[in-house]
């Protein structure tokens, strides 16, 4: 499972460590001036999380709730990287906001998804 999944679990690492890196960090970055920069970062995080395990996934999905269920493992662990910010960073702090930009990324993956590739359900 680790094999068929290793870059949803790489994309998975890479937000782990940008949601709980201090803030210092990215006070360099001259894009951060741009206003609601954070929101769009983790939209477009979160789009990107959700895009990889649909589409590592992809040949095992059989129903809208096997997707649907899938959807909840990238919303809980946004839900998750909030909490540890508030937890075990100095310089940041969860946001209910960033939960719900996180929750829109995963969305909108799944919509493009269902547009693009709609399920066959066979009965």
């Amino acid at each position: 499972m680790v094999k068929k999944n290793i870059f949803s679990i790489l994309v998975a690492l890479v937000i782990m460590y940008l949601s709980l890196t201090g803030s210092e960090t990215f006070e360099k970055v001259s894009f951060n001036d741009i206003p609601f920069i954070d929101k769009v970062a983790h939209f477009g995080m979160y789009f990107l999380l959700m895009s990889v395990i649909v589409f590592e996934n992809r040949k095992t999905l059989k129903s809208y709730a096997h997707l649907y269920l899938i959807a909840l493992i990238p919303l809980f662990y946004g839900i998750l990287m909030e909490l540890l910010q508030s937890i075990l960073t100095v310089s940041r702090s969860g946001s209910f906001f960033d939960i719900v930009f996180n929750s829109a990324g995963i969305l909108v993956s799944l919509l493009i998804w269902l547009w693009i590739k709609p399920l066959t359900i066979t009965k």
